[in-house]
């Protein structure tokens, strides 16, 4: 289980740690904090008229993400009914980030109650960000990270009908929607494309969630060859 933890780098935050934390060193988190704080606000700031304030938590990876560890995630209680986790580390300095279309960018997942296990996702996938280029409309397979979940794989979008961008610090920066999606949901995008399929996450009422316990959608019969 997760324990809270008063220790962290994030002023005035509390944090989730599936390990315990040591409290930091005072000469370092001086030298590094105003650098450092001034970014996290400043990304916070950007971000709070797209989808709203943060909650008072964050999702904190025990090895920082500059240090090649996984990537911090905040939650989001009013983008949309439910929870959503957006990445904060990849904005505001370069951390190693491939750009894509979308520029730098931003990891977000939806759930409809807490779910941790999404958040875990996101920060998790922060750092291949690194090493490929993730784009709206390609899908990655995920195999059982959910479980025995019919959930088996990531579709990448926009969370609106057009890309989303967020400026802070004179720069422009861009938000990528994770959606989990099933193995048959999987072959129909493979068959008819990412637009096929969002129509039919939207029509169904899934988009923009990751739902684990959900089963795959109805889809339409092939065409006869």
């Amino acid at each position: 289980m997760l324990k809270w933890c008063e220790a962290t780098r994030h002023l005035g935050v509390q944090c989730w740690l599936d390990t315990p934390c040591a409290p930091a060193m005072p000469e370092l988190a001086e030298t590094q904090n105003d650098g450092w704080q001034r970014v996290w606000d400043a990304r916070i700031a950007a971000l709070t008229p797209i989808v709203g304030k943060p909650a008072n938590t964050v999702l904190h990876a025990v090895l920082p993400f500059r240090l090649g560890g996984f990537a911090d995630v905040l939650s989001f209680p009013d983008f949309t009914p439910g929870v959503t986790y957006i990445t904060a580390e990849m904005t505001g300095e370069d951390v190693g980030q491939r750009p894509t279309t979308l520029g730098n960018y931003e990891l977000m997942i939806c759930a409809r109650q807490q779910l941790q296990k999404a958040g875990d996702l996101v920060s998790k996938l922060a750092r291949y960000t690194c090493d490929a280029e993730l784009e709206p409309g390609e899908t990655m397979d995920l195999g059982t990270f959910f479980g025995d979940s019919a959930i088996r794989a990531l579709l990448f979008t926009h969370p609106r009908e057009q890309p989303v961008y967020f400026e802070f610090l004179g720069r422009r920066y861009g938000l990528l929607l994770c959606i989990g999606i099933t193995a048959d949901e999987l072959a129909f995008k493979q068959a008819h494309g990412s637009d096929g399929l969002l129509a039919l996450l939207r029509q169904h009422g899934i988009f923009p969630y990751t739902m684990p316990d959900r089963l795959s959608l109805p889809l339409p019969p092939a065409a006869d060859s």
